[in-house]
């Protein structure tokens, strides 16, 4: 277990410490000891974006839930953080008990793209776990994974003692019985793999073996054993029942990529993108219960402080209820000045007046989608939309008062031509034309089709890496525009991803040559490293691109053809051709059923809620002041313990969600983003603790002050602590210079002694601090007013500080023992209290 003094040794000038220190809001914590089986649920990329993936946040609730099962979590640490592991020779810790990952009985990985593979290795190393399945022992946990790329894991299926498809909540849950099972008959490894091949769901790549002609291409893969020869998708057919939203959904204490609360209100789609996977291994369509989202929206609103609720699903428009939910959601959000939004919209189904009820506490950002500029492209991808409705959803946007659109494009889809890109380019000018009496901005994405498996285009292959340039160049020159923004997915990340996503098991030397070449954070353009992955494919006699541009044809074996979403391959071949002649196809929601397979009319089946829902009772507002005006309130804090790791814009979070959580009748500011009305004094350094922090808040209705701290204090994290409140006073003259004390522990007494004596005779010494704006100095005996001995390894240390020369006690120590700098970053730091300087 990773103790405290070490998670600080660890963490000191790190960046974004944060990530690691875990202490969310409505983090399970429980007892290690008292589990009998432990899940670390890993995702294979930064903190910021795995806490953003609600997935994992409902295995991680669903398996806490269970009786004697515990399950933390770990995301893969940034450069810094993996390079400060190694060089302490730490192995990766779980961030809520602090375990190392070895500890636990199963290590869960959550496979959402192609280009997180390195990162999956990366922890693996750090964790001490063999990489290679086949060279684990009893002392290693099952490395298990799911997710998107489950479909296909072979390029990593090396790596993984089983993988599940599907839907996990209810696997995970017959694994566990399945494991306590083997553990009290103290099985092998392997007959604990043999037991649970029998789980719905779950594929153990060991009993299947690959074979390949004497090219290289691959012929077909063998099942070990005759009554396992596929693998087929788990499905939940009552979500609300199965996989019911947590109440009380982590918050997490630093700003992460979605940083809303998610609200999950279907799964599923059956409009039939052809480039589009999810879209068909997520069938069928499983609809929340309306009434049920609403009361899930309240009371996780009240329970965590969000400011901003998500509708989430693949395509939200469609919920049968949407204009019910929307309105009646909102009419509790308005009221707490809690923002709805969508991840994007569906050209046809966002009305104005869903608009309208939308934009009513803030504006947030207007995504759609056409996917191809043509009707012809469009017809050929099965994406069902019409241009002029297109354009009567952007003129209702700006006529809200939006004030920027973007637009989602892919270049290089199947049967792609000239025309199709000149298409658009007159698509996006149009919009760009519209928003022009608005001064809007139009933002342009352009990504790259990446051929998928279990789609109607897993038998094709991509564009040519010198095409893609040659086509985004096209796109980016004739988009130049006042007001038009372009972006584009790298090329190389495109192919890397394609050759990847079709793959089979030859690419797992591929991808651990890569990663022992140094690649990591593949997905992040500034991490990708080209030449570390084609040496790797070089290394083992591939090529990347010929991966990426592979065509199959209809009797061809494909890597994945023992696994199936539910999906038939016969429907999806049916679908390629159709897509060659542009023929359409409808969805079955609302015309009559395709024939794809994913239902079996019993126990899978769509679960749409097309009646009316039942009324629900109005959420009682905030209290509201009786006009008498806004009270102020000084409040005088504590930022202790793993909270000094917190920098001063994820202070300002917290204590804001923390005041949105208290239920305390807090003001908003005016306008289209309102925040409550907090202001805090000034930014403490990150890594420095404080007894004297202070922000003002302005509340609505007067309350105790007593009475202010005590709900405050029930729901700030750890760490946070207030102190004491007191009612500002109007017209209070600011001091213009303060007295600072400050103190600093964890010293030597040798350094101790050399401090105090030169702080004696420090007239001529020069404090240094460097700004954006170059360097500030001043007097040491301007600055350093006094320096004393608390104990052996301590002191306290008070500063001068005036309206424009702020120092840092590390700027004193600077001057004072310049030869002892390093000495003196191990210190801790505290500033303990704040007074006028008397002039």
């Amino acid at each position: 277990m990773v103790s405290n003094s070490l998670l600080d040794q660890l963490l000191t000038d790190i960046e974004r410490p944060g990530r690691y220190l875990g202490g969310e809001i409505h983090a399970r914590g429980k007892s290690f000891e008292e589990a009998d089986v432990r899940f670390a649920l890993a995702f294979p990329d930064v903190y910021e974006v795995g806490m953003s993936h609600l997935g994992i946040q409902l295995l991680y609730h669903g398996l806490n839930d269970m009786e004697g099962v515990l399950a933390d979590r770990v995301y893969t640490p940034w450069p810094d953080f993996e390079q400060r592991l190694r060089e302490t020779r730490t192995s990766l810790f779980a961030i809520e008990s602090r375990r190392p990952l070895k500890d636990f009985d199963f290590l869960g990985f959550s496979l959402q793209y192609e280009l997180s593979y390195t990162n999956v290795l990366t922890m693996l190393d750090l964790a001490g776990i063999p990489l290679h399945s086949r060279d684990r022992d009893a002392s290693s946990p099952f490395v298990i994974a799911g997710g998107p790329c489950a479909y296909n894991p072979e390029p990593v299926a090396a790596f993984f003692d089983l993988i599940i498809l599907g839907e996990g909540e209810q696997v995970l849950a017959e694994l566990t019985q399945k494991y306590r099972d083997w553990k009290a008959s103290r099985g092998t490894r392997r007959e604990f793999l043999q037991g649970v091949r029998h789980i719905k769901g779950v594929y153990v790549p060991s009993f299947f073996s690959p074979h390949y002609d004497a090219s290289g291409r691959l012929e077909g893969v063998d099942p070990l054993y005759g009554d396992y020869t596929h693998v087929k998708k788990r499905v939940l057919s009552d979500l609300d029942a199965q996989s019911p939203l947590p109440e009380r959904p982590l918050v997490p204490l630093v700003e992460i990529v979605h940083d809303r609360l998610g609200l999950e209100i279907a799964r599923g789609c059956t409009r039939g993108c052809r480039f589009c996977q999810a879209g068909f291994v997520y069938r069928p369509v499983r609809e929340r219960r309306p009434d049920v989202l609403v009361q899930k929206a309240r009371r996780a609103v009240m329970e965590t402080g969000f400011e901003e609720v998500s509708l989430l699903s693949l395509s939200t428009g469609d919920y049968c209820q949407l204009g019910w939910l929307l309105h009646t959601v909102m009419r509790d959000m308005e009221r707490r000045r809690v923002a709805l939004s969508f991840p994007s919209m569906r050209v046809g189904t966002l009305s104005q007046e869903l608009m309208e009820c939308i934009r009513r506490v803030r504006k947030t950002g207007f995504t759609v989608a056409p996917e191809a500029g043509s009707g012809r492209l469009r017809s050929v991808i099965n994406k069902n939309i019409e241009e002029e409705d297109l354009y009567q959803t952007v003129r209702d946007a700006y006529g809200l008062g939006w004030k920027g659109i973007k637009l989602y494009f892919m270049m290089g889809l199947p049967t792609e031509t000239l025309e199709d890109l000149e298409e658009i380019v007159r698509l996006s000018l149009r919009v760009w034309q519209l928003g022009k009496p608005y001064r809007a901005a139009v933002h342009v994405a352009v990504s790259t089709f990446v051929p998928k498996p279990m789609t109607p285009f897993q038998w094709t292959g991509q564009i040519g890496r010198e095409e893609m340039d040659r086509r985004l160049e096209f796109l980016k020159e004739r988009l130049k525009r006042p007001g038009i923004r372009m972006k584009w997915h790298s090329p190389d990340l495109s192919v890397m991803e394609a050759a990847l996503a079709r793959g089979d098991r030859r690419l797992a030397k591929v991808v651990e040559s890569a990663w022992r070449k140094g690649a990591r954070f593949d997905a992040w353009d500034e991490h990708f490293q080209r030449r570390a992955w084609d040496e790797a494919f070089a290394e083992c006699g591939l090529s990347a691109d010929v991966e990426a541009q592979r065509h199959y044809g209809a009797s061809d074996p494909l890597p994945w053809d023992h696994l199936s979403a539910g999906v038939l391959k016969s429907y999806l071949w049916a679908e390629w051709q159709k897509a060659l002649i542009g023929t359409r196809t409808g969805d079955c929601r609302w015309e009559s059923c395709s024939g794809c397979g994913a239902c079996d009319g019993i126990h899978v089946a769509p679960r749409l809620h097309d009646a009316p829902p039942p009324p629900v009772d109005s959420m009682a507002p905030p209290p509201r002041g009786a006009g008498e005006g806004l009270f102020t309130y000084t409040l005088h804090y504590a930022k202790k313990g793993r909270a000094r790791f917190f920098g001063q814009l994820e202070t300002n979070r917290i204590m804001e969600r923390a005041v949105r959580r208290s239920g305390l009748p807090v003001a908003f500011t005016q306008g289209y983003h309102p925040h409550a009305k907090i202001s805090f004094r000034e930014a403490l350094p990150v890594g420095m603790e404080s007894e004297a922090e202070e922000a003002d808040i302005q509340l609505e209705e007067a309350v105790a002050e007593p009475e202010i701290a005590k709900r405050l204090n029930k729901v700030l994290p750890e760490g946070f602590h207030v102190l004491g409140v007191r009612r500002a006073q109007d017209g209070a003259r600011k001091p213009s210079a303060i007295r600072v004390t400050y103190r600093l522990s964890g010293l030597t007494e040798e350094l101790v002694e050399a401090m105090i004596t030169r702080s004696a005779a420090c007239g001529d010494r020069v404090v240094r601090k460097k700004t954006k704006r170059g360097c500030l100095e001043a007097r040491c005996s301007d600055v350093l007013l006094a320096l004393r001995r608390l104990e052996a390894t301590s002191v306290a240390m008070e500063l001068a500080e005036g309206p424009t020369a702020r120092f840092r006690p590390q700027n004193v120590l600077e001057a004072l023992v310049p030869e002892r700098v390093l000495a003196c970053k191990a210190c801790r730091l505290c500033k303990v209290s704040v007074a006028p300087l008397e002039e």
